[in-house]
């Protein structure tokens, strides 16, 4: 099993390096890959070359880092749905689902709209990190009220969750239309664009930001990736085997809502990323949750760094919002799988 599982990973590390090579090749300015590589070698101080300036200026200032952040943001959510999906006993949960995701656009448009009038904080060492943290808030609290609306002695009861889910998510959705009322014409065109998912703004600061709240967050979900798959056997039996149940729930929350937080605060809403990654992988090589995260992530990031090339290239030079296309991709993977569901049920009725 884990040399098979070692070729999928290998594979998969192979497939996402294609693809960044690709995607940072085409766009509204177009690279050749001899001037990719010409760029590389320069960069690192090995040769010179005569290509122009700007052409260094976009590749090195805003492709790369673009390409990049797809492949961190891609990664977080995909894991961000397999802890969630753990944590849940549900494969049909992802962060958009369950209110993280809009709980932290909620929070991030907080800041966007009153930020200033947060004097206190213009020019401390807090103020790089409002925006990550005031999102970070708004998810937690998200995703605690569905865990706790959901989750019935012990048992997560699949209909209630996504009804909480839905009322969550028109709570926050609610708070985000209130302050795009209030706001000047250009902040609400920024959250409205932000709601619907863009890495148009993605630099080198924020990609580390990004990357290293997901490293972090990926180390301690490998840590738990044992005590999650104990978990799927339900709570009785996750406890005869030594896991701390209530604690596992928390540390689980608490690490998603890092990874989720952090991503939608610089890049916006982007849904069902979470969903179809987990689901895919689970096909190719089953329910461990070692092998969902470490996958997860790989193939989370082939995806998104897929999708934004699409946005990117079907208007060009204008682009189209990554969440539109992510959308038109899970929405329909989600149906499926919910039907699923409802047939797979002993007694046929979705609260069964």
């Amino acid at each position: 099993m884990k040399s098979i599982n070692g070729r999928i990973y290998g594979g998969l590390a192979f497939l996402l390096l294609g693809v960044i090579i690709v995607a940072c090749s085409q766009g509204a300015i177009h690279f050749s890959y001899n001037q990719l590589w010409d760029f590389i070698l320069e960069q690192s101080g090995i040769s010179n070359n005569q290509w122009p300036a700007l052409d260094k200026e976009v590749f090195f200032q805003i492709r790369l880092p673009r390409v990049l952040m797809c492949a961190v943001v891609g990664a977080a959510l995909s894991m961000s749905g397999t802890l969630m999906q753990a944590l849940f006993r549900n494969p049909i949960v992802e962060p958009g689902l369950i209110g993280t995701s809009s709980g932290a656009a909620l929070g991030a448009a907080s800041v966007f709209v009153l930020g200033k009038q947060m004097t206190w904080v213009t020019g401390s060492v807090f103020e790089p990190i409002l925006l990550p943290a005031a999102a970070f808030a708004g998810g937690l609290l998200a995703t605690i009220i569905v865990f706790k609306v959901s989750n019935t002695k012990g048992r997560v009861i699949v209909a209630t969750m996504i009804l909480a889910g839905v009322a969550v998510n028109a709570i926050a959705a609610s708070g985000t239309g209130f302050l795009s009322y209030i706001a000047r014409d250009p902040q609400a065109r920024s959250i409205t664009f932000w709601n619907l998912g863009t890495f148009s703004g993605a630099d080198w600061l924020g990609l580390a930001l990004v990357l290293t709240a997901t490293i972090i967050s990926f180390v301690l979900a490998l840590r738990y990736a044992k005590s999650l798959n104990a978990l799927l056997l339900g709570e009785a039996e996750a406890l005869h085997l030594g896991v701390s149940v209530e604690s596992l729930k928390w540390k689980i929350i608490l690490i998603n809502t890092l990874m989720v937080g952090v991503a939608t605060a610089l890049v916006g809403v982007i849904g069902f990323v979470g969903l179809v990654v987990p689901h895919l992988l689970r096909m190719i090589g089953g329910s461990d949750n070692r092998f969902l995260l470490i996958g997860s992530a790989l193939l989370g990031a082939v995806w998104l760094v897929l999708a934004d090339l699409l946005a990117r290239i079907v208007m060009a030079p204008a682009e189209l919002p990554i969440g539109i296309i992510t959308a038109l991709v899970g929405a329909p993977v989600f149906l499926m799988m919910l039907i699923n569901q409802v047939r797979s049920e002993k007694k046929g009725g979705f609260y069964a």
